[in-house]
């Protein structure tokens, strides 16, 4: 099986009701693929990523691992990944055959990496695991404090 190289995405801008080319760049690849108006196109959205979001997400792990004791000694990446798995955020499920027990439920944590994951999503994850880090580590603290603190979080040298 040959791997397809991916052509260049065309963007677009959001108008009422409508999707617009991003700017005059965009107009001209729509242009050269001879698209019109009144044509139909299939295409797949994602919104583009915000560095961010991807910085919260790894903020969100550090302010963790340094103020609750239940991650001390774990990484950003570790913190999240159990974060994840426990509150079922941005998991898949998947039933699997047990020897001697039957069917068990297994939970995989998603990446949460830039190429896997747009802003939507992202963002989402990011106000989940403050939810979640609120109900079950950190009830003194509201969710939107966790992401304003994770936020503002610097990191030591």
């Amino acid at each position: 099986m040959t791997r397809r190289t991916q052509k260049p995405a065309v963007f677009l801008r959001v108008a009422k009701g409508a999707l617009v080319p991003a700017d005059a760049y965009a107009q001209s690849q729509l242009r050269a693929k001879g698209y019109t108006v009144g044509d139909v196109l299939s295409a797949t959205l994602k919104k583009l990523n915000n560095p961010r979001f991807h910085r919260l997400m790894h903020r969100i792990g550090t302010l963790c691992a340094a103020n609750i004791d239940s991650f001390t000694g774990m990484d950003a990446h570790q913190v999240l990944k159990r974060i994840q798995w426990e509150g079922s955020i941005g998991c898949e499920e998947m039933g699997v055959m047990v020897p001697g027990v039957g069917m068990a439920m297994v939970r995989f944590p998603l990446s949460l990496s830039f190429e896997s994951m747009d802003d939507g999503e992202r963002h989402e994850v990011a106000r989940a695991m403050c939810r979640y880090i609120s109900e079950k580590y950190w009830p003194s603290m509201r969710p939107e404090q966790i992401e304003e603190m994770a936020e503002s979080w610097v990191e030591e040298a």
